[in-house]
């Protein structure tokens, strides 16, 4: 499909802040893809007619093998890189059916809400990461 998006417009991508008691699963990029080993939170791009809600699910599952509930947004924001401009939209995930499988990260982990902070997220999701390890958010 071809995108309707006008070239200064930003990519449209759906994030999940998956809950489990206090930890929060963060996900470290593949080594050999671009900003290789960064941490993010999982999800993707948006294609054409998906809702950042579907397309989180369908993410969710490509990514880690789960059928997510997709609760509620709780942070968007834009971001410029230097090869591309982006809005992601963040989504709490409580619940998730399947068994979690790493099938395109380096490396996925459930992590400490108060220890984010200390691992090496993507530039665009350290502001939010400061948010969810002081309890503000998540």
């Amino acid at each position: 499909m071809r995108s309707t998006r006008g070239k200064s417009d930003p990519t449209p991508v759906a994030a999940g802040i998956l809950v489990r008691g206090g930890d929060i699963l963060i996900c470290q990029r593949h080594h050999t893809d671009r900003y290789g080993l960064q941490w993010e939170f999982p999800g993707g791009k948006l294609v054409d007619g998906e809702t950042p809600e579907q397309a989180l699910r369908r993410e969710l599952k490509e990514e880690l093998g789960i059928d997510a509930r997709v609760g509620p947004e709780v942070f968007r924001l834009r971001h410029r890189y230097p090869d591309r401009y982006v809005e992601v939209t963040f989504f709490r995930v409580d619940s998730f059916e399947g068994e979690l499988k790493n099938w395109v990260f380096e490396s996925i982990l459930w992590a400490p809400r108060a220890t984010l902070a200390s691992y090496n997220f993507l530039e665009a999701d350290r502001h939010l990461v400061e948010r969810i390890a002081g309890g503000e958010i998540v």
